[in-house]
């Protein structure tokens, strides 16, 4: 049986409650530009199926003006300019401290960090976003307590791709079956699905009604969850090897 070696976390909606944030932050943005563009709650829900804020952007900009052709690069050049502003809006809600761990988060790290597990990040949120969390949440040596960290800026290819699932286990030099992963949505499941590693859940408002068919567990949050239950959990899923008789 492989062992269980080490923890791989999404961050948006895994590590923090952060999509509430992310929406006010996005109409900052579109405010600043003066745009009369306003997402609230269903609508933000509805994008949050499309992963990467400059793709959902550009995805509601089509579906407000599809016959728009953009001959001079100037829809690109202004979604890059409102996801600046949103990223900025984003960290300073950051260092408000209006976003916050999730319970059991921090514990869980912890316990995992002390037992000798290796704790790897596996999102597609930029660079920034991850840090201005985790440094308020962590402190600014949060990078030392991850081995790996893989984001937007080193996997372009969006979840469901598995490609930031990929190449966190090549870093990290392990099986998928040597690591559980955790995540909040629908595309984060089936990318780490489809990288092969066994997935726990724990769904926010934004996702709880995504199907989480395939999960390993599927949890309200991290709270209480040590690393007796992951271990047990991870070995459940094991494939049963057949012994045969001399």
């Amino acid at each position: 049986m492989t062992p269980l070696q080490a923890l791989i976390f999404d961050v948006d909606g895994t590590l923090a409650d952060t999509e509430e944030a992310h929406r006010e932050a996005f109409n900052h943005a579109f405010a600043e530009e003066g745009l009369d563009w306003h997402w609230d709650r269903p609508t933000y829900t509805q994008l949050l199926a499309v992963s990467g804020g400059k793709e959902r952007i550009l995805h509601f900009w089509r579906q407000t003006e599809p016959g728009r052709v953009d001959l001079g690069g100037g829809v690109r050049a202004t979604v890059d300019r409102l996801h600046a502003f949103k990223s900025a809006a984003y960290e300073q809600a950051v260092l408000d401290g209006r976003v916050a761990l999730r319970p059991g988060v921090l514990s869980l790290i912890e316990a995992a960090g002390s037992a000798g597990l290796a704790l790897a990040i596996a999102t597609t949120t930029s660079p920034a976003n991850i840090a201005a969390l985790l440094r308020r949440a962590i402190g600014p040596d949060w990078r030392l307590r991850f081995v790996v960290v893989e984001d937007a800026a080193t996997a372009p290819l969006k979840k469901p791709h598995p490609q930031v699932y990929l190449q966190t286990l090549a870093r990290l030099g392990l099986p998928p079956a040597a690591c559980l992963a955790f995540e909040d949505s629908a595309n984060g499941l089936a990318s780490a699905r489809s990288a092969g590693l066994q997935v726990i859940v724990t769904p926010n408002d934004y996702t709880a009604h995504h199907d989480f068919r395939g999960a390993l567990r599927m949890l309200p949050s991290l709270q209480g969850t040590g690393l007796r239950e992951l271990r047990a959990w991870h070995a459940s899923a094991q494939p049963e090897r057949t012994h045969q008789e001399p």
